[in-house]
């Protein structure tokens, strides 16, 4: 191999590097919150043939998928559509009746709590939860706090949409839950 042609490899190599450390860095705020959170997997989520969003799972050391609501996570959304905030939260009010448990007397509070939490998304927003068990969920948009719901049993039903057996989505979970253990 001539100098040219190295010099062509090394290039191609640094490139994608760099492609697959831009994709699986963690956002900045997850470095204050979960430093030491890794990505556990990641989806593309289409609805009736429409991208809607891209969803990332990031997870501490010794997270567990069929404990998750005992593990601190963060759950990254990077939306590929324009999505009004009513429509948000009425979807995500109706995914987390499906979970086992849901305190109907809540529904209001957590639709009023959905609805501060989560703006009018346009494509390319990205939202990210972060989940203290015990403690809260926090919502940041695009870099900034937008919400915090300090009940606990929220944040349990709201990821569950995503991590609970029963999702309506199990290749989606499947597919963010790929790297981590099942127990």
């Amino acid at each position: 191999m001539n100098q040219r042609s190295r010099r062509v490899v090394h290039w191609a190599l640094a490139v994608l590097l760099a492609a697959i450390g831009t994709a699986n860095s963690q956002p900045a705020e997850l470095r204050g919150a979960l430093p030491s959170a890794t990505l556990a997997g990641s989806s593309h989520v289409t609805f009736w043939g429409f991208d809607v969003y891209d969803a990332k799972l990031w997870v501490a050391p010794g997270f567990k998928a069929g404990e998750y609501e005992r593990h601190a996570f963060a759950l990254e959304l990077t939306y590929l559509r324009d999505v009004p905030n009513e429509a948000i939260s009425k979807r995500s009010i109706a995914e987390m009746q499906r979970q086992p448990g849901f305190p109907s007397l809540r529904l209001k509070d957590w639709l009023q709590a959905l609805r501060s939490a989560f703006p009018d998304v346009h494509k390319g927003d990205r939202i990210t939860g972060i989940y203290r068990p015990g403690e809260e969920t926090v919502f940041v948009t695009n870099g900034q706090p937008t919400g915090v719901v300090r009940d606990t049993e929220f944040g349990r039903l709201f990821f569950g949409i995503w991590l609970s057996v029963h999702t309506s989505e199990p290749r989606l979970r499947e597919a963010l839950l790929a790297g981590v253990a099942s127990r």
